[in-house]
């Protein structure tokens, strides 16, 4: 019965270590793909599986990130109406225990991505110590707080391309850092929304925000993302029929701005882009167009 009990009692440590990870937002890293796809016509098994490695290294590293963020903010988180249920904020996980299981994942992580490639490794390294001072300061200065998350999706991108050997051009890394801006500045609106009544009491660069003000930025945001993906499809050296992705693209980023306005959503875009069968719809049909338009027109 003990040994039941203690067997029981360690596959939920480790049940709660990979809840820790946060698994529900690994679809953020499925941007590592996007080189990938965008290089269809010289893709092959061992591209795949090296973005697939490139993938699931994203999603430790950041998972790391995580556990260093949790550890740091388990005080706040308690009194945030959604993640005072995390395993370290609810008290269910040692936090030590976590950050030693992190600190562990991270060598392990960053040694495979060194010999994987050397630079893909390299960009583990600084996409890691971005976001330890984001954890300890950065969050906490207003504006840099979401630039410095939406340099994480441009991380993702470069490392889609270094994995696997394939060049990336500055068109592409403008869109994908501007529509991750998008993404960010909506998270933080959301956030003033569940805190508008006491919003300085769970992270305190909120007190710097005003719904006016990202509403304003998320205009310039949206504006500039539209214009940089329309002259990306001009201008990336692949065929102009990418052009025909282009409404698909407004419509996912105005179908979200919906969301975000009308709904009061944005807080969880990983949630939002599997619960919304519009957004869902629009990626797949914009996946599926680029492949078709590469394969076919290029």
């Amino acid at each position: 019965m003990l040994k039941q009990e203690a067997v029981r009692a360690e596959a939920n440590v480790l049940f709660l270590l990979f809840q820790q990870l946060r698994p529900k937002q690994w679809t953020k890293n499925l941007l590592v793909f996007a080189a990938l796809i965008f290089s269809f016509q010289v893709a092959n098994v061992d591209l795949l599986i090296r973005s697939v490695a490139g993938f699931l290294l994203f999603c430790f590293v950041s998972g790391c990130v995580y556990i260093l963020n949790d550890f740091v903010d388990r005080e706040a988180d308690r009194q945030h109406p959604e993640k005072r249920d995390r395993p370290m904020a609810s008290g269910a996980l040692n936090p030590y225990l976590a950050l030693s299981f992190g600190f562990v994942l991270l060598l392990a992580a960053i040694a495979v991505g060194l010999y994987l490639e050397p630079l893909f490794g390299v960009l583990l390294i600084v996409y890691f110590a971005i976001n330890v001072a984001y954890s300890f300061r950065l969050k906490h200065v207003v504006i840099i707080d979401v630039m410095i998350i939406a340099s994480g999706f441009v991380f993702r991108a470069i490392g889609g391309a270094l994995v696997i050997d394939v060049p990336f051009t500055p068109w592409f890394l403008l869109c994908t850092m501007l529509l991750a801006l998008f993404l960010a500045i909506s998270k933080r609106r959301h956030e003033l929304y569940l805190l508008q009544n006491n919003k300085g009491s769970h992270r305190k660069v909120l007190e710097s925000y005003s719904p006016e003000l990202l509403n304003q930025l998320n205009s310039i945001v949206i504006t500039a993302t539209i214009m940089s993906y329309a002259l990306y499809t001009f201008t990336s050296g692949h065929t102009i029929h990418l052009m025909w992705t282009i409404p698909l693209v407004i419509y996912g980023i105005f179908r979200y701005l919906y969301l975000i306005l009308m709904e009061e959503k944005g807080g969880k875009p990983e949630r939002d882009l599997f619960q919304d069968k519009h957004i869902l719809i629009t990626v797949l049909l914009y996946g599926l167009a680029v492949v078709v338009i590469l394969n076919y027109f290029e």
